[in-house]
């Protein structure tokens, strides 16, 4: 972690050196970016943080576990599918969900589905990209998904084949 900030921090002075108006306008539209999604994102941190504080651990585990190999990987793509996250959310989700038990293959599918798949942005989508090309974005990302989701659980070996 102490890298990303030191990097980030040199970079910042490298641009100031090659340009401070530039780095000035850049930071100010970086910063006007970061509050207009800063109350989506506290909005989806609360209620991801109310889920977890109402549903039991064991309710979690039941149905994400790994009993149920099939349904946990189905589960999770499609409710990685329905909303989008960026990453520095979707990430300490999941860290809560490994918490409650939710093996590795399964969390695999959730965050990267979560960051890819979007069902929610989908009518931005088809305006931008068509109906086809965004349909066949999203079917890639889901099977994208699901591949990512089956090396990790044969990686940690939580699915034998």
């Amino acid at each position: 972690m102490l890298f990303l900030y030191s990097a980030t921090i040199a970079a910042l002075i490298m641009s100031v050196i090659a340009d401070k108006n530039k780095t000035a306008l850049s930071l100010k539209t970086a910063l006007k970016i970061f509050l207009k999604i800063l109350p989506d994102l506290l909005l989806v941190i609360v209620l991801a943080a109310f889920i977890l504080y109402f549903i039991p651990a064991s309710t979690i585990g039941r149905y994400l576990g790994a009993d149920n190999q099939f349904f946990a990987i189905t589960l999770a793509l499609v409710f990685g599918s329905i909303t989008m996250m960026p990453g520095f959310i979707a990430f300490p989700l999941c860290g809560l969900l490994l918490h409650q038990g939710v093996p590795y293959f399964v969390l695999g599918a959730f965050s990267t589905s979560l960051m890819m798949v979007g069902v929610i942005t989908f009518p931005i989508e088809k305006t931008y990209l068509g109906v086809k090309t965004a349909l066949l974005r999203n079917f890639i990302s889901l099977v994208i998904a699901l591949i990512v989701s089956l090396v990790i659980g044969i990686i940690y070996r939580e699915i034998l084949l």
